[in-house]
């Protein structure tokens, strides 16, 4: 009842791990594969080792998490070790970044082998200089990194798209255009801050980053929503998704599948397994027989 799939890519449910979250590691993706998700997406990463923003880099704020890690990771070369040690039955996502499309597609090409699917983190709120974090907000420039790496590699393509843009239904068209396979909406908003007022210092060491969980969920399902009616590709949604009221909204709106990242800090890795068993018995109360019914039933 749960399966779907993406690019061809079989999952037994449509809940994933969003980029970000206990992806470093192919212990914690495999954990998660485990407790139930029905892809994984690592932490996303570079051709070369970046320290990120020295600690504190996340702060908790109502209705969710900012956060300004500064996309920190050891270098493909580190990853591809990691990945060599991810469990052959999970459905791997990689999310990479860099400052230019030979560097998208450097990254990418790099772990093809270890791959289901290449994310582009084309979108970080929060990156540092030098780590193509304003590629998302310019048409042209994602056009360029999609292309980049559709010429790099064979495994199916996914862009990480931002919030922060006067148009998304725009720069998601460019992205299909050149080639993208399929669309992740959306990465976290902002940036934004919090300031503590007893130092009127911001708490965050590089002052602002990008805000994700519940609070963020009604722009995304809306940016869901848009996107679905101007493309022709697949969408993964992402943003707040905490239980499968969330999921089914996301679906609802067009997304083939829903990632999770934040919720993990409020209910540890077992949220995929809730979302999925709340997930099924709202589908057999309503008459649902697969997922792939629910997609986009709000434009109906």
């Amino acid at each position: 009842m749960l399966e779907t799939s993406i690019c061809n890519i079989e999952l037994r449910n449509p809940t994933i791990l969003a980029a970000g979250v206990m992806g470093s590691m192919a212990s914690s993706l495999n954990r998660i594969y485990r407790g139930g998700a029905g892809a994984v997406v690592t932490k996303s990463f570079s051709l070369r080792p970046n320290p990120g923003y020295r600690n504190p880099t996340t702060v908790e704020v109502t209705g969710g998490v900012i956060n300004a890690i500064g996309l920190s990771n050891p270098g493909v070369e580190a990853f591809r070790e990691e990945l060599k040690l991810v469990d052959e039955e999970v459905p791997l996502i990689a999310s990479v970044y860099g400052a230019s499309p030979e560097e998208f597609a450097s990254a990418a090409a790099s772990v093809e082998e270890y791959a289901d699917m290449i994310e582009l983190n084309v979108s970080c709120p929060h990156a540092m200089a030098g780590c193509g974090a304003s590629i998302g907000q310019d048409p042209e420039l994602t056009f360029r990194v999609v292309s980049a790496v559709k010429d790099a590699v064979d495994v199916p393509v996914s862009t990480k798209l931002t919030p922060n843009v006067t148009d998304i239904v725009e720069i998601a068209g460019s992205a299909e255009e050149a080639g993208s396979d399929a669309l992740t909406l959306i990465n976290s908003l902002g940036p934004g801050m919090k300031i503590d007022i007893k130092t009127a210092r911001p708490i965050l060491s590089n002052a602002f980053g990008g805000m994700s969980g519940p609070a963020i969920k009604p722009v995304a399902v809306r940016c869901v929503y848009d996107v679905y009616r101007s493309v022709d590709i697949p969408i993964m949604g992402v943003g707040g998704v905490r239980d499968f009221q969330d999921a089914v909204e996301f679906l609802f709106a067009g997304a083939r599948a829903v990632q999770v990242g934040t919720a993990i800090m409020y209910d540890g890795p077992e949220v995929f397994m809730k979302i999925c068993r709340g997930l099924e018995a709202f589908m057999m109360a309503e008459g649902f027989s697969s997922v792939d019914e629910m997609v986009g039933l709000a434009h109906d």
